[in-house]
């Protein structure tokens, strides 16, 4: 008998979670996943990546399939517990890169303490955003969160 924590979910990741490798560290290899983009938002990253509601933006990242179980030991170790941040899960609408609408959950920060993104957190984000081929004006917004030295 399968419980609601064994069944897959579809969610919208854009952070660090858009890296395999952090995902597979974590104990969460999706068994699905799609590049797909969430308008109707933004992406901040202070001092790690969250969506931010804007009617004029877009945000990149990857649509995958996880439990509520690996979900939860995902944004409980890793994101709390390595990261510092508390995200919370909402209903969105993303497109896939085919364009088809896909309902997914996204993880959103709603009490997030500013601060200067770590220059390897950033990378963690930015070398999959270039692998899977993210559109060139996104990689510069993503840079931009870059501390200047």
């Amino acid at each position: 008998m399968s419980t609601s924590a064994d069944t897959s979910v579809w969610v919208f990741f854009y952070g660090s979670n858009i890296n395999f490798d952090v995902l597979k560290a974590a104990g969460l290899v999706p068994q699905e996943w799609e590049i797909a983009r969430a308008p109707g938002f933004d992406i901040r990253i202070a001092p790690t990546a969250n969506l931010i509601r804007s009617d004029r933006h877009t945000v990149w990242g990857i649509n995958a399939t996880a439990t509520h179980a690996e979900l939860a030991d995902l944004y409980t170790n890793y994101v709390h517990g390595d990261l510092g941040q508390t995200y919370l899960p909402e209903a969105i609408l993303t497109f896939t890169g085919e364009g088809k609408l896909r309902p997914a959950m996204a993880y959103i920060s709603h009490d997030m303490v500013p601060g200067d993104p770590e220059p390897a957190y950033l990378d963690r984000i930015t070398q999959p955003a270039r692998q899977l081929g993210f559109p060139p004006w996104y990689i510069e917004r993503l840079e931009a969160f870059r501390p200047r030295t």
